[in-house]
């Protein structure tokens, strides 16, 4: 395993969640601290190059980043809500398990990648940024919607039923690409190649895994022109996946993440088993075992899983069994609070009453 010591970007990720704290490793995900970038790239004394140009001359778009990278945390607090590590950031460890090169790391620099791009991309689109906009036509025609029947697709071959078929990009398609490129230049931190880089090489590739998981699934919506929803004319963009789907899709990819290893010259990195194929762009890397996180444990980071609720009759991650690691659980009944008798009142207000309901909780020993 190697030593943990910060790397640069794993700094930058704790600057973009939490400029307050950098030096106790203090994530503030859902305080109420408000974002701010200039404290980002003033405490940020280790950026350099095209980093540092950045907070100098695009501060929103750091915010932006800022925002993504918030966003990426929320969401895997999301999906790993029912794991012996939930990914909760109100503490210093998880700091602790960032500095780690284990499956759980992977998913957090991939998601929160991911969110940077998927960020600053919207806000492209939504026009709060003055260095982007929408997407650029491109030259290619959009795909046949599908589960429209009778609805005239792209061009065709000539003498073909589609062949006079009428579609333009037009809209406001996601700019991808300008997504991409900041969360590149801002995360991907620059490092020399040698040995002992082996965590750079890692994490800058679950980077990427985490902004081709947004890349990649983007969407063509189309919507038709013409007289009685004929549909003579087709106006298709490009649309960025809902970020729930993104987090699904990286889970996925934590489930089957491959263990690798570096080379003798710390410049590539290969399978730890030889035998199986070296891994895909996609795919999530790491380079040593999870703790188990079940007791509390300083130096992993691990905040055990001692009073975490639990689903008694639940076999899978959430049961009481596999969550409370063999220790057993007690119940437990707590008074809650809630919505109810929610009205929808015209126009567009949802008002709820807060009522207070008991229930029972099992609770792990």
């Amino acid at each position: 395993m190697l030593p943990p010591v910060p790397s640069r970007l794993g700094l930058l990720l704790l600057l973009l969640l939490c400029p307050a704290h950098v030096g106790g490793l203090w994530w503030a995900v859902g305080s109420p601290l408000v974002m701010d970038p200039i404290s980002i790239c003033r405490k940020a004394r280790r950026l350099a190059g095209r980093q540092a140009e950045l907070c100098q001359a695009e501060p929103e778009v750091v915010a932006e980043l800022a925002r993504g990278a918030r966003l990426g945390v929320r969401e895997c607090q999301f999906q790993f809500r029912f794991r012996r590590w939930n990914c909760s950031s109100h503490s210093k460890a998880f700091g602790r398990v960032l500095q780690q090169d284990i499956r759980e790391t992977a998913f957090v620099f991939a998601i929160t990648a991911a969110g940077a791009s998927h960020a600053v991309t919207q806000a492209c689109s939504m026009g709060e940024l003055l260095q982007c906009g929408c997407q650029a036509p491109r030259g290619r025609a959009p795909p046949r919607p599908s589960g429209l029947l009778g609805t005239p697709g792209p061009p065709g071959p000539t003498g073909s039923p589609d062949a006079s078929a009428a579609w333009e990009w037009g809209g406001c398609g996601d700019d991808v690409d300008f997504g991409d490129e900041k969360s590149r230049v801002f995360m991907d931190a620059q490092h020399k190649r040698g040995r002992g880089d082996i965590r750079a090489l890692v994490q800058q590739h679950n980077n990427e895994a985490g902004r081709l998981a947004v890349r990649s699934h983007t969407r063509t919506e189309c919507k038709c022109h013409g007289l009685s929803g004929s549909c003579a004319l087709r106006t298709c963009w490009q649309k960025l996946p809902p970020f729930r789907e993104v987090g699904a899709r990286l889970l996925e990819r934590f489930h089957g993440a491959s263990r690798v290893m570096g080379t003798n010259d710390g410049k590539a990195l290969l399978p730890a088993v030889r035998t199986l194929k070296p891994p895909g762009r996609a795919d999530l890397l790491y380079a040593a075992d999870s703790p188990d996180f079940c007791a509390p444990n300083r130096r992993t980071g691990s905040p055990g899983t001692r009073g975490r609720a639990c689903n008694s009759s639940a076999p899978d991650l959430s049961g009481c069994d596999l969550l409370c690691c063999g220790r057993g659980h007690r119940q437990e009944s707590v008074q809650l609070e809630e919505n109810c008798l929610c009205r929808f009142h015209w126009c567009c207000v949802v008002q709820c009453h807060r009522c207070r309901v008991r229930k029972e909780l099992s609770l792990c020993l």
